[in-house]
């Protein structure tokens, strides 16, 4: 038996959020215990080819040529013959995805983890897909009775052949002000606020560029960014609330990765009660959608009247070490280390769970 845990940091990708999944990559790869784990880092070009040689982090920050075939296929991952803690065999006995947007995040990669019986941390396909898409989040959310911002979802077809229809919709079933947002994408990457209907057109056009699918939702009146993180699979644990104070008019992607001009409030200031209420709405919407492992819990709080609305549940959140969901269990009494050592923990016990599962008839 290996003394140490041979642990996989998957990285890259082809999404809108290829940039943060490195940062996030290496905060975690600079963080992992290197006296309990072997750590071997596997990157992803935004062509999709595998990097799984070299120094694949640093390939990528200089950008590794886009049409690099795949340097090993996928399939190369092991398939476990037993349900132990180590894999007897393969390159990993646990896989970390650190890959923020589609084909990460989405439940895409996680399919290929399934397929090839590899532990993996996070989310499985379903909850990983309904925690991507914002349009089958939201119904979840709304059909498990959590509040919800009114929303409205239509396609980057629908949009060029009836945009009086779809303005039309967002002046009716929305007004002003409304937030566009491409249907599966996060870190803010294509959304906008819109004040008017005069910004409408701009903020679906660029929403459009990177999903078939838009998103357009009300705005929370004085919002408020309140967020907590939680870990565990069936019984999840929570952090204590967070608020996001913006530099701007709301936390967008520059004020995530490239100004620094936002900042957290941890504790968030806000009564007792209305804490509890969101810690207790985060463990409903973490469940709702079948997440593990861990998530980030974003609520929209109306200043005035403490009204609150889920905003999302983000599975594969920002981990780099300005992120909040990092910073949270650290203010919850959890450094780094012993948050990444969960969650491998959680993600070898859910790999034991599936592999219990009876698969055939006979």
């Amino acid at each position: 038996m290996p003394d140490k845990l041979r642990v996989g940091v998957v990285f890259g990708g082809r999404s809108g959020e290829h940039e943060v999944s490195l940062r996030s990559a290496k905060y975690i790869l600079e963080s992992l215990d290197p006296a309990k784990y072997d750590v071997r880092p596997i990157g992803i070009t935004k062509a999709g080819g595998w990097l799984l040689e070299d120094d694949p982090m640093r390939l990528l920050e200089d950008g590794a040529p886009a049409g690099q075939p795949p340097a090993h296929v996928p399939v190369s991952l092991p398939v476990a013959a037993a349900p132990s803690t180590h894999a007897p065999a393969g390159p990993f006995d646990v896989v970390f995805p650190v890959m923020h947007g589609t084909h990460g995040e989405d439940g895409a990669i996680q399919g290929l983890f399934e397929l090839a019986d590899t532990a993996y941390v996070g989310s499985g396909v379903a909850g990983s897909a309904v925690g991507m898409d914002k349009a089958l989040q939201k119904r979840v959310l709304h059909a498990h009775g959590l509040p919800v911002a009114e929303t409205l979802v239509f396609t980057r077809s629908g949009w060029a052949q009836r945009p009086e229809r779809v303005r039309a919709q967002v002046a009716v079933q929305l007004g002003y002000p409304a937030f566009v947002k491409p249907c599966n994408l996060g870190s803010s990457v294509g959304i906008s606020k819109v004040h008017d209907p005069e910004g409408l057109d701009a903020a679906i056009d660029l929403a459009a560029a990177y999903d078939r699918r838009i998103v357009a939702e009300a705005a929370v009146p004085n919002a408020r960014e309140i967020e907590v993180g939680v870990i565990g699979n069936d019984d999840p644990q929570i952090t204590v609330c967070g608020e996001i104070i913006p530099g701007g008019e709301f936390y967008d992607y520059a004020d995530k990765y490239v100004n620094g001009t936002a900042r957290a409030v941890i504790p968030a200031d806000i009564p007792v009660q209305v804490a509890a209420l969101i810690r207790h709405m985060a463990r409903q919407a973490y469940q709702a959608i079948d997440a593990a492992g861990f998530a980030r819990v974003d609520f929209l709080l109306d200043g005035e009247t403490m009204d609150v609305k889920v905003n999302e549940v983000n599975t594969i959140p920002g981990f780099t070490s300005i992120s909040l969901f990092p910073q949270l269990w650290k203010a919850s009494g959890v450094d780094i280390r012993a948050l990444l050592d969960r969650l491998i923990e959680l993600a070898l016990e859910r790999h034991a769970e599936r592999r219990a599962t009876k698969t055939s008839y006979t």
